[in-house]
């Protein structure tokens, strides 16, 4: 089953220094029918604006990742880390026994991220951080793995059973991906569009698939995208 949802259909905030889409149920927005999608528990499309940010807050028990599409944003966390997370820039925070941590912009112009929140596969883990910066290069006509849970080099090591691959397709450019059975798998539009399995989506919409043992993603308008696998379960059902 592929469920596709038009980027209307996202849930949008105005807070003046922060507009965003909540993709799921997050803070205010509460929706009992769109609470996850397996293991991905969040998924926020944010645009911070200049010389304002997300304070200093705390989490617990989720493997947190954002990735940074323009812009940067200064990260201080109680682990003691204090980086600059810039354009390209794939982050991991395993929020395990607790952790709190901020994000600011500090510059002159907007800061557009993605956060997502996977379940982990096991609680009590100690609180953790890993950065990467990555080249546009590296997801051109191919779904490349930024960050997982594999035993695989030049990627973010995730704490949790997940993969996130990025991509960015010329015209009529395919590729194929191979859900195993028991995996959800979830498809947001970053620009452009995209076709998966014959469907059309365009910038901002998403797909949520399940049970699908093949997936052929094609693109006539410079598709650049995202491909997050998860399990199907989670230890919260």
């Amino acid at each position: 089953m592929i469920k596709i949802i038009p980027s209307e259909k996202r849930h949008f905030s105005d807070f003046g220094w922060l507009q965003t889409y909540w993709l799921f149920s997050f803070s205010a927005f509460y929706d009992q029918e769109n609470i996850r999608h397996g293991a991905l528990r969040v998924f926020n499309d944010d645009i911070v604006q200049p010389q304002t940010g997300f304070g200093l807050h705390p989490h617990e028990e989720m493997e947190i990742v954002s990735i940074i599409l323009e812009g940067e944003m200064v990260h201080k966390d109680t682990m003691g880390n204090e980086t600059t997370i810039r354009t390209n820039d794939v982050q991991r925070m395993t929020a395990g026994t607790g952790l709190k941590h901020s994000e600011q912009n500090i510059g002159s112009a907007p800061v557009h991220f993605y956060q997502m929140w996977i379940y982990p596969d096991k609680r009590g883990l100690a609180p953790s951080y890993a950065q990467k910066n990555f080249t546009p290069d590296t997801w051109q006509n191919r779904l490349a793995l930024l960050a997982s849970n594999k035993n695989e080099e030049n990627i973010v090591p995730l704490n949790t059973d997940g993969s996130i691959y990025r991509a960015t397709l010329a015209d009529d450019r395919i590729v194929t991906y191979n859900p195993a059975s028991d995996r959800k798998i979830f498809l947001y539009v970053i620009d452009g569009g995209i076709s998966v399995n014959g469907l059309e989506m365009k910038k901002g919409d998403q797909g949520r698939i399940d049970g699908e043992k093949s997936l052929e993603i094609t693109t006539t308008a410079k598709g650049d995208f995202l491909l997050i696998d998860v399990p199907s379960g989670t230890e919260e059902e």
